[in-house]
């Protein structure tokens, strides 16, 4: 009978790796053709990737700078750390192979964590194949953040290892993943949080007098010496950088109590975008229809676990919501790391907990009978089909494929046109997004980076001041974060994907040209016409479309 059910697992694996594979052939298939997330993907990292790959500066010294971004105002160590993996897969191979294969990486690695994570720990029944395959096909499907690695996907393989060895497990393997997940991971991005975990874990079993474990928490330091040397120049920029940047007018705390409230139901139904689990609809009923479960036969006693996970989820929830309370501005005004650091990334722990918590569930579903047996057996599919239509190519259909995105040939000609070597002159855009002319190795004032001089933030908003001026929204967004330092327009708002079939017209545009020639500002390459570009010294040079682009391209100079 064993043998049995090994057999059946076996073939369980082999067609969820199979399926895995199925849902990323659009990537492979289309390439540039392909459609994929626009927002934190397209519109920065993947041109980051390609500038960093190109300028010389891969392996530059802390204190390097990038040329070809704000006047080499922007720091190599915005950037991110050469001993990454995901910049080395855009620097050996083209775009959407690297990213064809970040995506395969991330979700093999998220299917293999969770389901040997289950197994030794959680699901351990031989009949519990089912769940243990299921939830974790499920949790490598869904459209999480692609540049975030294995920041999260990566914390059931990490989990396993830290399981392991806290139980004693003396095996190679389980360093050997501590080792190598944060060359493909962020710690600012997951694992500072999950880490952090881990030591409040330790801790409990101290207090608990389980004994002080110090394999246990030499792995957790181990891992996180890690980390310190892979992100050498994020501990370096952190420590020891002493001028003013962006990050520095980062301001959270503007919520009151009623929207903190309303925004911890808002991320416990629905989550968060940077870590999509899409457990609405298939997971969250299953949580609490076993929570009732618990609470009918008693079981919290044998099922603490999962109540454990449970108040975790809405904890986490909670947490993150109130990170943005008003609550917080007199520590904040006094501790200025607190507004520099996202601590409501905590929340990112959730993707973990919820899958956890939809196997237990599934679990505790299953024990109550054949036709709960059953019941699980259809969530566990309605939540992968559910995942399937979830596909980039699918959610993201109406947007700009990679190809007309990057327009590579109508940027080429727009290039010829000026006719000048590109590091001679530089640009910035207006209705698209500053990305898309680095991708195509112009020289940009503006830029969309959370880590730059904030002194070039002041300077840059000279060219803007009466257009922020006339829109709160815009004004809020670039003064109090900044990330963005776009030239904002009042009459687009933040509207920064304008196609070729837009109508819009700027015909109220105030900008302030000569901060912008003083800064070497030549071009602008703007989505829609202007028409008072004389009142704002701007001259109508070129108008370029192609077919492979989507965007229609009105070039201005400067007088």
């Amino acid at each position: 009978m064993a043998s049995k059910f090994i057999q059946t697992e076996r073939r369980h694996v082999v067609f969820a790796l199979l399926f895995i594979a199925v849902f990323l052939s659009p990537l492979f298939i289309l390439g540039e053709n392909a459609h994929i997330r626009v927002h934190d993907n397209l519109d920065s990292n993947i041109a980051w990737y390609k500038v960093l790959a190109e300028s010389g500066e891969l392996f530059g010294p802390i204190e390097a700078t990038i040329p070809q971004i704000i006047n080499g105002n922007l720091s190599r160590n915005a950037f991110g750390t050469e001993l990454s993996g995901i910049v080395w897969l855009y620097a050996l191979f083209p775009t959407m192979i690297a990213y064809g294969l970040s995506q395969a990486i991330t979700r093999f690695v998220a299917f293999l964590g969770m389901y040997l994570l289950l197994k030794k720990h959680f699901i351990h029944k031989p009949e519990w194949a089912w769940i243990r395959v299921g939830v974790a096909l499920a949790f490598a499907l869904p459209p999480f953040w692609p540049s975030g690695m294995l920041s999260t996907l990566g914390m059931p393989l990490a989990l396993w290892a830290f399981l392991n060895i806290r139980n004693g497990e003396k095996s190679w393997k389980n360093y050997l993943v501590l080792t190598i997940l944060p060359f493909y991971s962020s710690i600012v991005l997951g694992f500072f949080f999950f880490l952090s975990a881990m030591g409040i874990l330790w801790l409990t079993d101290v207090i608990r007098r389980k004994g002080w474990n110090l394999r246990f928490l030499w792995s957790i330091v181990y891992m996180t010496i890690i980390y310190l040397i892979v992100e050498y120049r994020l501990v370096y920029s952190f420590l020891f950088e002493n001028e003013p940047n962006s990050r520095d007018e980062y301001f959270h705390a503007r919520h009151d109590l009623w929207r903190s409230l309303r925004l911890t139901v808002k991320n416990f139904v629905l989550g968060h975008h940077h870590v999509m689990t899409v457990h609405t609809f298939v997971i969250l009923p299953v949580i609490f229809i076993a929570f009732y479960l618990v609470i009918k036969h008693r079981l919290w006693k044998k099922e603490k676990v999962f109540m454990f996970l449970f108040w975790l989820n809405l904890a986490l929830s909670a947490w993150y919501a109130f990170w943005f309370n008003k609550a917080w501005l007199p520590l904040t005004e006094r501790f200025h790391f607190l507004d520099t650091f996202n601590f409501a990334r905590y929340h990112f722990l959730r993707p973990l907990v919820i899958y956890l918590l939809f196997a237990l569930g599934l679990r505790i579903m299953w024990v109550q009978g054949p036709k709960w047996r059953q019941a699980a057996i259809a969530c566990i599919f309605a939540q992968v089909i559910l995942l399937s239509f979830l596909n980039e190519e699918i959610i993201f259909q109406n947007k700009p494929t990679v190809k007309q995105f990057f327009a590579e040939k109508q940027f080429n000609d727009i290039k010829e046109y000026i006719g000048l070597p590109q590091e001679q002159y530089r640009v910035a855009s207006i209705g698209i997004h500053p990305a898309i002319a680095q991708y195509n190795g112009f020289y940009t004032l503006d830029t969309y980076n959370n880590f730059y001089p904030l002194s070039y933030k002041y300077q840059f908003r000279k060219i803007i001041e009466k257009e922020l001026a006339k829109n709160k929204t815009i004004r809020t967004y670039y003064d109090e974060w900044g990330g963005r330092c776009y030239i904002f327009t009042d009459e687009l708002g933040k509207n920064y994907l304008l196609k070729k079939t837009s109508k819009k017209r700027l015909k109220h545009l105030e900008l302030n040209i000569e901060p912008f020639k003083e800064m070497g500002g030549r071009y602008i390459f703007s989505a829609v016409p202007i028409d008072n570009a004389e009142d704002n010294q701007l001259q109508l040079e070129n108008i370029f479309e192609s077919k492979e682009s989507a965007w229609k391209i009105y070039l201005y100079k400067a007088m």
